[in-house]
């Protein structure tokens, strides 16, 4: 094998050969089993949160809430127990607190498949736009995410080695993450970093059997989407 790489290497131009090594090492599409796992959900006490933590509760999943708004998080837990009859743990903490976060996932306990659904924009012309604004959607959209990533990833590599089955990590993205979109600059740089941090992950983790998704949503009719439209921010 060492031979045919060192032939492949000298016959093929860089471009080519990059292109090769990037099919060899390309993650292949693997199913998550969710029944009697741990499912963590960022954002999930509404919109697309909380419709993958009732669906993940419907289907067997051992299911952890987090989002910042405590009263929020109750009125989700109650709407998951009356559709799916299963109770689910809810966590408060703003993930922009790296302290907050590594706490709640602590609590949670080991995690298989991490859904990093959380999200902010204020819509806005980046000239008429505060700087504290822009601050604030990279830091709940970008920084957010690595700090859960960061709590949760050494216990679910542990996890992974134990009981031998893929773990996920998924990162919700958006359809500004892929296309510039007017207005939404500062949402949108935020969204298109997240491409960068999970396609960079990926390489790193799969050798541990953890995959990682990016997720790239179209307008969905959501608390915040409605707020977008009424000119408030999320």
């Amino acid at each position: 094998m060492a031979s045919c790489l060192v032939l492949l290497a000298l016959s093929v131009p860089p471009v080519g050969l990059l292109l090769a090594l990037a099919l060899l090492v390309r993650p292949r599409p693997v199913r998550i089993p969710l029944k009697g796992r741990h499912v963590l959900i960022t954002g999930g006490s509404s919109g697309i949160g909380l419709a993958l933590a009732r669906s993940a509760a419907a289907e067997g999943a051992r299911v952890s809430i987090l989002a910042r708004n405590a009263a929020r998080l109750e009125e989700a837990r109650d709407a998951i127990r009356r559709a799916t009859g299963c109770d689910v743990s809810a966590f408060s903490a703003d993930v922009r607190d790296a302290d907050a976060v590594a706490r709640a996932v602590e609590a949670a306990g080991p995690v298989d498949v991490l859904v990093c659904n959380h999200g902010v924009f204020v819509p806005q012309e980046l000239e008429k736009q505060e700087l504290e604004e822009v601050r604030f959607t990279v830091d709940v959209n970008l920084m957010g995410t690595f700090n859960l990533i960061k709590a949760a990833l050494p216990a679910m590599k542990r996890r992974a080695r134990d009981t031998g089955l893929p773990a996920s990590i998924a990162i919700m993205s958006s359809q500004a993450g892929q296309v510039g979109v007017y207005g939404y600059t500062a949402y949108s740089a935020s969204k298109f970093a997240l491409r960068g941090l999970g396609e960079a992950l990926q390489h790193e983790v799969i050798a541990d059997n953890i995959h990682v998704s990016l997720i790239f949503p179209p307008d969905t009719e959501t608390r915040a989407l409605l707020k977008s439209i009424r000119g408030g921010q999320s």
